[in-house]
């Protein structure tokens, strides 16, 4: 069986993305697939929609990584109701959008707690979202696994191998 990566890019990421989803994709000996994104249309819905019917359409033995904005969108997505895949995702450079962040309604997490085992992934040296948001989103995540690198920046650069390993260790990406 082939086991699949989704992808989920941030927005207006799916060429910028494009290096660190292929990247982990090999890392982690899985077969990419990353649905591009509007990067016009950035309502909740207009992004959450295709995530959703992207994670239906996952197997028992796929996995989820989104990064940046795609991350805010994933975990809302994954909120919403119980669902029995993915069993574990990771958050790449995930932003906070409650007042304590960057304070826009419309893409705040507030809900409770997704069930899906959850891995927050940040670098301390991220121009774009500030290593502050890690701290709010593991107080909004409590159940979540925080990873901190000191470099690679937004895009994670040069830590693709660093990254799959935490990723590796922490869920089913074996």
């Amino acid at each position: 069986m082939v086991r699949r990566l989704l992808f989920v890019h941030g927005a207006g990421g799916f060429v910028d993305d494009a290096e660190l989803a292929h990247g982990l994709a090999g890392a982690l000996r899985l077969d990419l697939r990353m649905p591009e994104l509007s990067d016009t249309a950035m309502g909740f819905e207009d992004w959450a929609e295709p995530v959703r019917q992207h994670l239906d359409r996952l197997g028992p033995a796929d996995s989820v990584i989104a990064h940046s904005f795609g991350a805010s969108i994933l975990v809302r997505v994954l909120a919403e109701r119980r669902r029995d895949r993915p069993v574990r995702a990771a958050l790449l450079a995930m932003p906070d959008w409650t007042p304590r962040g960057w304070d826009v309604a419309d893409y705040a997490f507030t809900e409770p707690e997704p069930e899906t085992d959850l891995t927050l992934v940040h670098c301390r040296d991220d121009d774009v979202v500030p290593i502050s948001h890690l701290a709010l989103n593991s107080k909004a995540l409590p159940s979540a696994t925080v990873v901190e690198f000191r470099t690679g920046g937004h895009q994670f650069d040069g830590m693709i191998d660093a990254v799959a390993a935490e990723i590796r260790k922490h869920g089913n990406y074996r």
